[in-house]
């Protein structure tokens, strides 16, 4: 178990998505279209393997998912922590989308009414809105707070500096503070170590994470042999995939697959396995389609990779880092207080100090 950022919330290291469930509209049934019996299968068998998180959006089958997520969870309330999104529009009605108060108090009401219980776990903003002022978009989180509905607040996709005012902001008005931000991460995607990762440890936040092997990229059916496999995201042309280069993805599945037939294990787990070894990540989230692929994925946590094969990962992975980053990487060593400061200034990456921070040295 994790802490769920500066809380006191601990959460599974690995989170259970539900994305897939309902899946009856062209958009989501593109990656799964799980009905309430393979459902409840899927969350009895997360839970009996220690998965005390789930994740959902009323966004998400247009409520399909929670109704369905609600529903397999409602004899097991008491294990499990249920998180949900609100932000997308769920109607043609013309204030149902957004983070105005409007919005956000109507959207968590229908996503009680849908989850089938009297209290949200934790409650993430799915994106940005530009539109409404985040003091008035924070204000009425924190009134959901204090009325119970409630219990902790997050963001997904915020960039950082959003996140390093949102800290500000409840600080000086004495509003619930978001504990964590959902965001994408994988070894094909190391985009957050530039900006979020430090943002995050400096405001407290944890990472919860979405597509861990980019949408399936990190599988290991996608190979040098074998470079358009069928029944993938990719392959059903799912929308939300994360643009990647092709010839750095295979450099990285060719080290994964090196590390996982030396370990007999699977490549999603060694990549699943690099995500959790994050110095900022509270918990990654896996969906699955069938039960053999969700006990693969538990699997992940059933065991770790050694301070070379972080390396090894880590260089197959490495990003081009944007300005300022790669300046200070080399123009800010003479004022280092310790070792915590190579993350920040870029000379470490925060898999290799979860590494060196865990030996003690």
């Amino acid at each position: 178990m994790n802490f769920l950022g500066s809380s006191g919330l601990q959460v599974s290291a690995l989170s259970f998505g539900a994305m897939t469930f309902g899946g009856t509209d062209p958009y989501f049934g593109k990656i799964g279209s799980q009905q309430l019996s393979e459902a409840r299968e899927l969350v009895s068998v997360a839970i009996d393997h220690g998965v005390n998180l789930f994740d959902t959006a009323d966004f998400y089958s247009e409520g399909q998912s929670e109704e369905i997520l609600g529903q397999s969870l409602r004899k097991r309330r008491s294990e499990a922590l249920i998180a949900t999104k609100l932000r997308y529009p769920m109607s043609s009605t013309q204030n149902d989308s957004g983070l105005s108060r409007h919005h956000i108090l109507e959207a968590c009401v229908a996503s009680l009414r849908r989850l089938d219980t009297d209290h949200i776990d934790v409650l993430y903003l799915h994106n940005i809105d530009t539109a409404t002022p985040l003091e008035e978009t924070m204000r009425a989180l924190d009134d959901l707070v204090r009325a119970g509905k409630v219990r902790y607040l997050g963001v997904s996709n915020f960039p950082a500096w959003m996140v390093t005012k949102a800290a500000a902001v409840s600080s000086a008005r004495g509003w619930e503070r978001f504990v964590c931000n959902q965001v994408h991460y994988s070894l094909a995607c190391r985009d957050i170590e530039s900006e979020l990762v430090p943002s995050a440890l400096d405001a407290g936040v944890g990472h919860t994470i979405w597509s861990p092997l980019s949408g399936g990229l990190l599988s290991g059916k996608y190979r040098r042999d074998n470079q358009n496999p069928e029944n993938t995201r990719r392959s059903r042309g799912f929308g939300d995939t994360v643009p990647v280069d092709d010839d750095k993805i295979l450099d990285i599945v060719d080290v994964a697959t090196d590390i996982a037939g030396s370990r007999g294990t699977s490549v999603a787990q060694v990549a699943l396995n690099w995500v959790v070894s994050r110095p900022t990540v509270s918990s990654v989230i896996v969906g699955a389609r069938t039960r053999e692929q969700l006990l693969d994925n538990l699997g992940a946590t059933a065991w770790e990779l050694t301070t070379e094969e972080i390396d090894r990962l880590d260089a197959a992975s490495e990003p081009r880092l944007p300005y300022p980053q790669w300046h200070n990487r080399i123009h800010s060593q003479d004022r280092r207080r310790g070792p915590g400061d190579r993350v920040l200034a870029g000379r470490e990456s925060p898999g290799r100090r979860a590494q060196r921070l865990a030996s003690g040295s």
